[in-house]
């Protein structure tokens, strides 16, 4: 699975420090971190970038640029900051993150993948915000998608994202963004798919988050999930994607068929992604104590 960092953004407060002060350095760091941590892209999150937004992206991207060759995902609402970002991009072929099916996103945004030729990724929200079920994601998809065709874009350089809530909010649109990942290959021929892993577990505690990300992303990896953004520097998800944990694997596939598994035949953490597989199918409710269940 393509692995996106999204360790440089500007909800971080030492990013958000680093990036107002003009501080390379741990701008550097975090990039090189997650240039050899294996990532194949770095995204680069500047959210709505109201201030300087061209001055402001196009430091950044050549702050990054000048300790890796790895293509940049540029990451802002703001289209003025986004197209800065895109002609900046000199040394590898940059992704578009994001556009949706909102109106001023598909006048403003979506043009500029066509224009920079570059991939993009393109969101189910609407003018009337996300969507709320399967069915009604993909008609937004693929009417944004049809838009974006007529700009000259292909299916190819577009990668799908459904828009992941926190599980502990809604257990049941966890499970509808599986479903909707499970179908849209077959929808759309030729798109890509990508998700932001750490939407799914906001709002639980710190200590927590990892758990839910990696298990997700293995869930979504058997429906021949794409690319996901993600904590580069969490060693463990990287060791899954990688393949470096074929047991834990077996055991959430398993879990997700419903197999009867023997939790006392099994390690804590072993135990873990099997409960954690549990929550995100919602068979069972979320809690904050579901490891402890």
């Amino acid at each position: 699975m393509i692995l996106i960092g999204e360790n440089i953004h500007i909800i971080s407060k030492n990013v958000a420090v680093a990036i107002r002060e003009r501080d390379a350095k741990l701008i550097q760091e975090l990039a090189v971190a997650q240039a050899e941590a294996g990532v194949d892209y770095i995204d680069l999150n500047l959210g709505p970038a109201r201030k300087n937004p061209q001055e402001t992206t196009e430091w950044l991207v050549n702050t990054v640029q000048a300790v890796t060759d790895l293509p940049l995902s540029i990451d802002t609402l703001n289209p003025v900051a986004m197209e800065a970002g895109l002609r900046s991009c000199t040394k590898a072929r940059p992704l578009l993150n994001s556009a949706s099916g909102r109106t001023d996103s598909k006048q403003q945004t979506l043009p500029l993948a066509k224009k920079y030729n570059t991939d993009v990724v393109i969101s189910v929200l609407t003018d009337k915000g996300c969507p709320p079920d399967v069915e009604s994601r993909m008609e937004s998809i693929m009417s944004t998608v049809a838009y974006a065709n007529e700009l000259g874009i292909p299916n190819e350089d577009i990668w799908v994202d459904p828009i992941l809530l926190p599980v502990s909010a809604d257990q049941q649109q966890v499970v509808q963004a599986l479903e909707f990942m499970k179908i849209l290959g077959d929808v759309l021929p030729g798109v890509k798919s990508t998700i932001g892993l750490s939407n799914l577990s906001n709002g639980t505690p710190e200590e927590l988050r990892a758990i839910l990300n990696r298990t997700y992303m293995v869930m979504l990896g058997r429906y021949g999930q794409y690319s996901v953004i993600a904590d580069a520097l969490d060693k463990e998800l990287i060791d899954l994607n990688s393949g470096k944990m074929p047991r834990i694997v077996d055991l959430i596939y398993k879990a997700m068929d419903g197999e009867e598994i023997a939790l006392s035949s099994l390690s804590n953490k072993e135990r873990d992604y099997v409960k954690t597989t549990k929550v995100l199918l919602a068979e069972t409710l979320y809690s904050h104590m579901w490891l402890e269940v």
